[in-house]
């Protein structure tokens, strides 16, 4: 399909979503910085349909372009790489961060295929997002033009001039707060949940149930190669498994975190998140792990794990040494092969069950009832547990002689009776110290 150019006009693409700050970023393009037409892109990356109806209409409103472009499926797969990686910020399954790269490629494709000469979002200058999507668009030779960190708008300066122009916002809850949701996951800041000492009211919450007003409930999660594919032994597509157990898990509470979270800036911030999906995939991704993973491979990608998600946090997946971890992660999923039975309740999510080929474990050798392991005997063990903790013994002695005013000869420091010597201890084995 051909699409309309505007080489002959100054044409922006404006990240849209139809809230608050890209609304009052279309007639500021126009007025503040000589723009003739706004494109507004909107990307679905699995937000609530709601939005997306509210996005349209504000365009239309607007009486500006827009584009709606679907990427959830693309979106889906970045957050099954996020389970094989068991990534997390601080705690917390990451969402937005992952949802930004993905926005800003396919923003920058349609800007490129509209013959748009800048790309412009309505970030604040405080924020992570501003970094995510411009770690995307400065690898292209458009302008980038961020409004609200550029002119250094407030909320209530939006809201203001919203008003005087007639602009149709609405912020989430009239306002109230600022809300960003996607497949993943949903984050709530703003007003009244900027004060850590602020308890939330229950209608913070969307996707998730007050914890314990469910009875308990089981699912059985299946993996290949650590990527989930069924859940209760139903085949499912990437978008449709998560968004299926964003309704079964979030009905039981699973999936609330209030966090003092710092940001990439410096800034110490208060966010409330929902990911119900997540925090169960998560959870039965790195229990299957634990069954058919060394010890060795589990702490080396624990490092790796830590980076990766580092890196997704800053909208940085596409950097050359997040290849370099996603081939160790790869190496590692070969065997992530498996079924995981979880138990919902109040809250929270746990393992109550594992089953795989490939599991680095041995029931007759773990086992209390069996006498030998492989042909190693019980009392194979003694000589280990006389050896294990050997230097710690030796280090905590050498401490006290130190405290009790010895030195390093040995002796107490007092003067020996005359004539007295001290032995050397004998040799044994015919001299032979054993190092």
């Amino acid at each position: 399909m051909t699409h309309p150019t505007h080489d002959d006009e100054k044409t922006v693409a404006l990240a849209f979503s139809g809230g608050l700050d890209t609304t009052v970023c279309v007639p500021l393009l126009k007025e503040e910085y000589g723009y003739d037409e706004v494109i507004g892109v909107t990307v679905d990356v699995g937000q609530p349909e709601a939005e997306m109806t509210e996005a349209a209409e504000t365009a239309d409103a607007l009486d500006i372009e827009q584009v709606v472009l679907d990427e959830v499926d693309d979106f889906a797969a970045v957050c099954l790489d996020a389970v094989q990686a068991n990534a997390d910020y601080q705690g917390y399954p990451l969402g937005t961060a992952l949802a930004r790269p993905v926005i800003a490629e396919a923003i920058l494709d349609a800007a490129e295929e509209y013959g748009c000469s800048a790309l412009a979002h309505g970030c604040t200058g405080k924020g992570n997002d501003q970094l995510r999507f411009e770690a995307v668009w400065r690898a292209s030779d458009l302008d980038v033009i961020a409004p609200v960190r550029e002119l250094g708008l407030t909320r209530d300066w939006e809201l203001e001039y919203a008003a005087e122009k007639g602009l149709p916002v609405e912020g989430g809850n009239e306002g109230d707060w600022s809300i960003d949701a996607n497949l993943w996951s949903r984050s709530v800041e703003g007003s009244d949940l900027e004060d850590p000492g602020h308890v939330p009211p229950e209608d913070v919450y969307e996707w998730t149930d007050e914890p314990g007003s469910a009875d308990p409930e089981t699912v059985t999660v299946t993996f290949e190669s650590g990527v989930p594919v069924a859940v209760d032994g139903e085949a499912m597509d990437p978008a449709e498994l998560i968004a299926h157990l964003n309704d079964v898990a979030g009905a039981h509470g699973v999936g609330r975190t209030d966090m003092m979270e710092d940001r990439m800036l410096g800034l110490k911030v208060r966010e409330n998140y929902e990911h119900p999906a997540a925090t169960v995939l998560l959870t039965a991704h790195e229990a299957l792990e634990g069954l058919v993973l060394t010890k060795d491979e589990r702490d080396a990608k624990a490092d790796v794990d830590a980076q990766w998600g580092e890196k997704a946090y800053e909208g940085l997946l596409a950097a050359p040494v997040v290849d370099a971890l996603e081939a160790f992660i790869e190496t590692t999923q070969a065997t992530v092969t498996g079924t995981v039975t979880c138990k919902l309740h109040g809250g929270t999510v746990r393992p109550v069950a594992r089953d795989t080929d490939h599991a680095a474990y041995s029931e007759s050798a773990a086992s209390f009832d069996t006498e030998t392991v492989d042909g190693i005997a019980q009392d194979d063990a003694t000589g280990v547990a006389k050896y294990h903790g050997f230097q710690a013994r030796l280090a905590t002695e050498a401490d006290g002689d130190d405290e009790s005013g010895s030195d390093d000869t040995g002796t107490t420091g007092e003067d020996e009776p005359e004539g007295s010597t001290t032995e050397p201890a004998p040799l044994t084995d015919g001299g032979n110290r054993e190092e």
